[in-house]
């Protein structure tokens, strides 16, 4: 990886499918969440399961949880589909409190 591919800008990845290691498509990111306290992303918001941004559902995935593919410019998430479609998720009316702490430790514990 090139010292540049270390920087990328939050729109080069919103709209960038995401996939797990078995190459299964797992949603596309919507979001990026951050941290304002310390800088740092805190959570992607991927959208899976939706035709055209109607029925989807949003899942609050820790940014740590994923791996970029600079080469194939793709994010990775070692999930299963089925893992994912069973992850606590909200709709895009209903975000949580990502600033709870019983909300960081469910999805943090979901993902480890």
């Amino acid at each position: 990886m090139t010292n540049t591919a270390r920087f990328m800008s939050a729109t080069t990845l919103i709209g960038d499918g995401i996939r797990n290691p078995q190459n299964e498509a797992l949603g596309d990111l919507k979001e990026i969440m951050m941290d304002t306290a310390s800088g740092k992303i805190a959570y992607a918001v991927v959208s899976y399961g939706g035709i055209l941004g109607l029925g989807d559902k949003l899942f609050a995935v820790p940014w740590s949880a994923f791996s970029i593919d600079h080469e194939n410019h793709k994010l990775v998430l070692n999930v299963s589909k089925e893992r994912l479609k069973d992850a606590p998720g909200f709709d895009k009316d209903n975000w949580p409190n990502f600033a709870d702490p019983a909300f960081t430790s469910s999805v943090g514990n979901w993902y480890q």
